[in-house]
């Protein structure tokens, strides 16, 4: 998956009793992922892919959920290199969820089966955890029909439940996202999805008893004392009157938080998030002087979480916390039964420069386009003698600096072997020469990997 510039899957699956071999099923999944995949479409956290009518030996097996996973043990288990997911066996029944409000499932497996916040195997047979929709205030959000309109979510926004206090942390990278929500809203609510919160002990989660109401519990880590609960999303209402002896009033509705305020109030929390201003909205009683609730909507800078565990080829560097783009249906090389692929181009860091130059311009993309071009029709006639030495991962590194123009090539963590450099140079050398520096230009580096291929059509 990651020669076709997609996360790795995993997918572990509970045996049944007296079961010998691994199941058909999931390697006919497997093969239809991938080529999903190369028709471009993407696999990332929470996204749902479904099955035909019968699956697993069984109807009720609808399709895999795929989860990041955050605090569970991996001890014991053979794992890809990163970035993977795992693989969430969904019922039939529950395929709503999946699709309009997957985190609500994913922590209710968690309650299911005593996991923080999810398992990360599957139970075949199982019973569904939800059954009709019945009345949730989340009909109010969702298009459960035809899934034209849900529930809008910010990446990386949290809430943090805490005594008399609640903030909701939104980070600065989300605002143009935040915005666009903002804005498709009615003007009387604000309603927005958050994700699963790792900094907090605890988390709401949403259970539909047997006759279909919606209540709220909790889970949380075991044996920790529970300080922050996280919760799946904040709506805030202008339905508040006035005339209500209330400046505002807050709580906990299924697995989210409730905030209702004054039309006036509601004008101040817009105008304030359209500033990128923090605001916080008293709760309780107009005649109260005690024991009132704050709820806080605070602007903050993201801890960058991108590329856990990832490494260079080029020299074993971590790429943890490096800016990335995936490469999708970029164009692809063949030669000697073997394709070699463009699969992603790392940002790296560079003195002031924290996101090492990420520039989005026609022109840096158009040079970026033909430095993997004229790496991989340098390498073509080495394919075969790349991938038979173990070298099907490669990365190329560029320098654009005032005092370092260049490249290093690498795989493996160590430097390509002379002969492929000496292939390289006479072809990339004027290729990264050509850009030219402006005055006063930041620097850019940047990586490219590839990957090599069996070309099996």
């Amino acid at each position: 998956m990651h020669a076709v510039g997609q996360v790795e899957v995993v997918v572990l699956l509970q045996c049944l009793p007296e079961e010998k071999s691994f199941p058909k099923d999931i390697f006919s999944h497997f093969i239809q992922l991938y080529r999903d995949c190369l028709a471009g479409r993407v696999v990332k956290h929470l996204s749902l892919f479904q099955f035909g009518s019968r699956f697993l030996g069984g109807r009720e097996h609808a399709g895999f959920m795929y989860v990041r996973s955050t605090l569970q043990s991996l001890q014991g288990l053979p794992l890809p290199n990163q970035p993977y997911l795992f693989g969430l066996l969904v019922n039939r029944a529950e395929v709503a969820w999946a699709k309009a409000f997957p985190l609500r499932l994913m922590l209710r497996l968690g309650a299911e089966y005593r996991f923080y916040p999810c398992p990360l195997y599957s139970v075949r047979f199982r019973k569904p955890l939800f059954g009709e929709i019945g009345h949730t205030i989340m009909r109010l959000l969702v298009d459960f029909r035809n899934y034209r309109y849900s529930l809008p979510m910010v990446p990386g926004l949290t809430v943090d439940l805490e005594a008399l206090r609640t903030c909701i942390k939104i980070p600065t990278s989300g605002y143009n996202e935040f915005m666009k929500a903002m804005n498709k809203s009615n003007e009387h609510v604000l309603a927005i999805g958050a994700s699963f919160n790792e900094s907090a002990d605890s988390h709401l989660i949403c259970v539909q008893t047997e006759d279909g109401q919606y209540q709220t519990q909790a889970i949380s880590i075991h044996n920790q004392p529970r300080k922050v609960t996280g919760s799946c999303f904040f709506i805030f209402s202008s339905a508040l009157k006035a005339s209500a002896g209330y400046l505002a009033k807050s709580s906990i509705v299924e697995d989210g938080l409730m905030v209702q305020v004054t039309v006036e109030t509601m004008a101040e929390i817009r105008r304030s998030l359209r500033e990128m201003k923090d605001y916080t909205v008293t709760c309780g009683r107009l005649d109260q002087s005690e024991g009132q609730e704050l709820v806080c909507l605070q602007w903050v800078e993201e801890k960058c979480t991108v590329n856990k565990g990832v490494i260079s080829p080029v020299d074993g560097r971590s790429m943890e916390s490096v800016r990335s783009k995936k490469m999708f249906q970029k164009s692809e090389y063949k030669e000697n039964g073997k394709i070699i692929r463009w699969t992603e181009v790392f940002f790296l860091p560079r003195g002031q420069n924290p996101n090492g130059g990420v520039t989005d311009t026609a022109e840096h993309n158009r040079l970026t386009e033909r430095i993997a071009r004229a790496f991989c029709l340098a390498l073509c006639p080495h394919l075969k003698l790349l991938k038979e030495d173990g070298m099907a991962k490669l990365g190329l590194r560029v320098t654009f600096e005032t005092q370092e123009v260049g490249f290093v090539a690498g795989s493996n963590g160590q430097p390509l072997p002379a002969q492929y450099l000496n292939a390289l140079d006479s072809v990339l050398i004027p290729v990264i020469h050509s850009r030219g520096r402006k005055r006063g230009e930041e620097p850019v580096v940047m990586e490219l990997i590839f990957y090599i291929l069996e070309n099996i059509t």
